[in-house]
């Protein structure tokens, strides 16, 4: 079946529309719970819109398909060209599912301006679709760095005590990296003649001019995902944004960086992309064995989780670069996986932390007394994260770890040992928390309410599914990574 309507157009436009639609409303007139409703109508609406996607994709055929082409400079083809594949799909699925479930975590918890706190989710959710979907290559610049500037001011206005240090950190080093990427895409249009991403995945570079050009965009996509060394920025984000605001930057933003790895860098640098093999693989087993040390270090539940991301990245970035099919649909399978995982962890601890005010695992003990609820999905998250199978966290690091045993034995052991310390520190989270003698001060707090029941629902459903029949999440994406990997 074929659609007559421009269904990616209007995924774009419906959040941009519902935001200029709230940013007209009169705040004193309006009650703040009313506006929450309204964006949460239109996050949900946007949700149903984006299961068209897959309700009408063919995964029999190679490419993009619902293509949108309209001109706008012919001298370098430049052009607003958008389409989806199967790579595409589900992290967009990933974030529409993801925005409504922010905005519903923010029930209680977001007291001021809440009409802008809406208004930036909404036009946030639109600029990361614009990635996902852009086949043109400036276009995808112009959506990939917009993306900073809502989550600069969610980070910025309603984060903690270090909100305006952590979001200019963010901002900061984002920003810097993408110079790079914006001086190597002038140089690709210029040489190229064309800013098609289809025609120049298929243009071959001098191997000197492929390095540096793959040095620029590695510039920009590492600090995105994040990669060791330039992960510093994303602990003080994660602990100064507010629940929602960690939830969709660990949720989807981390994606960014992978996404354009998968997308640009690996099909436009085929020869750059095994001379930093090595490179890579060494950055990424750093990644997932020294942060996950330092997590094992941490007093604050979310800069534990914080650092969990930065490891369980790294598989994501080894899975990549192995430049095999199960090694890149293991990583893709993680990076969906951990949208999902680290998402509900970010909230587990936003429901704690609205209770008691207080992140400190020291401040917790015993909570399986008094909130069996919550110590359930809790249990099914933490479990997930440590890759138990059964669970969505299985399934992408068993395909990373099974891909790079041809590679190298010492990369395998590497992978395996992060699984181990990974499942160490998270099991340790788990019982200091839940486990023990409850303390006095906790003998009254409240158990989950519906509103959280019904997300954490949600999400602990679709991490069961995924890691019980992946079969779903694999013939999507399937005929896309083999185009990738050929």
């Amino acid at each position: 079946m074929d659609f007559n309507f421009p269904i990616i157009t209007l995924l774009i436009l419906t959040p941009i529309i519902g935001a200029l639609t709230l940013s007209f409303t009169n705040s004193n007139q309006i009650k703040d719970k009313t506006i929450l409703i309204a964006g949460l109508w239109i996050t949900i609406g946007e949700f149903l819109l984006s299961l068209l996607l897959p309700l009408f994709y063919d995964i029999e055929k190679n490419g993009y398909q619902f293509i949108e082409f309209h001109s706008w400079f012919e001298q370098f083809d430049i052009n607003y060209y958008v389409g989806v594949d199967g790579i595409s799909i589900p992290l967009i699925l990933l974030t529409t599912f993801l925005v409504p479930i922010c905005l519903l975590c923010s029930w209680g918890s977001i007291k001021k301006r809440v009409k802008e706190y809406v208004i930036y989710f909404l036009l946030l959710e639109s600029l990361v679709i614009g990635v996902f979907v852009s086949i043109d290559l400036l276009v995808f610049y112009v959506f990939f760095e917009a993306v900073l500037i809502p989550m600069f001011l969610i980070i910025g206005i309603w984060g903690g005590e270090n909100k305006v240090y952590a979001s200019f950190k963010f901002f900061l080093y984002t920003l810097a990296g993408s110079v790079l990427m914006l001086l190597a895409i002038i140089y690709i249009v210029l040489f190229t003649q064309t800013a098609n991403i289809d025609i120049i995945k298929n243009i071959n570079f001098e191997e000197n001019i492929e390095i540096i050009l793959f040095l620029c965009f590695f510039a920009s996509f590492a600090v995105k995902v994040p990669m060791f060394p330039f992960h510093t920025w994303l602990p003080d984000a994660h602990v100064q944004a507010p629940t929602s605001g960690s939830v969709i930057l660990a949720g989807v933003l981390l994606k960014l960086g992978a996404y354009g790895f998968l997308r640009l860098s690996i099909p436009f640098f085929d020869y750059a992309s095994l001379y930093f093999q090595p490179l890579i693989f060494t950055l990424s087993c750093i990644a997932i064995i020294y942060t996950s040390i330092v997590a094992l270090r941490q007093e604050d539940m979310k800069k534990m989780i914080a650092y969990s991301s930065v490891a369980h990245m790294g598989f994501v970035t080894i899975g990549l670069f192995t430049l095999t099919n199960d090694g890149i649909n293991g990583a893709y399978f993680q990076m969906i996986s951990h949208g999902l995982v680290s998402a509900a962890l970010f909230l587990i601890v936003g429901v704690v932390y609205e209770r008691q005010h207080t992140r400190l695992i020291s401040d917790f003990s015993g909570l399986s007394n008094t909130m069996p609820k919550y110590s359930f999905f809790f249990m099914v998250f933490m479990l997930s994260s440590v890759g138990l199978p059964g669970t969505s966290g299985f399934i992408g690091e068993f395909l990373v770890i099974i891909s790079t045993i041809s590679i190298s034995i010492y990369l395998t052991i590497f992978t395996a040992i992060g699984v181990v310390l990974g499942a160490t520190y998270m099991l340790l989270l788990y019982k200091n928390v839940n486990f023990g003698d409850l303390k006095s001060n906790l003998s009254e707090i409240k158990d989950l309410e519906a509103i959280e029941i019904i997300y954490f629902s949600l999400l602990g459903f679709f991490v069961i599914f995924l890691g019980v029949y992946p079969k779903i999440l694999f013939n999507l994406i399937d005929k896309s990574v083999v185009l990738i990997v050929l």
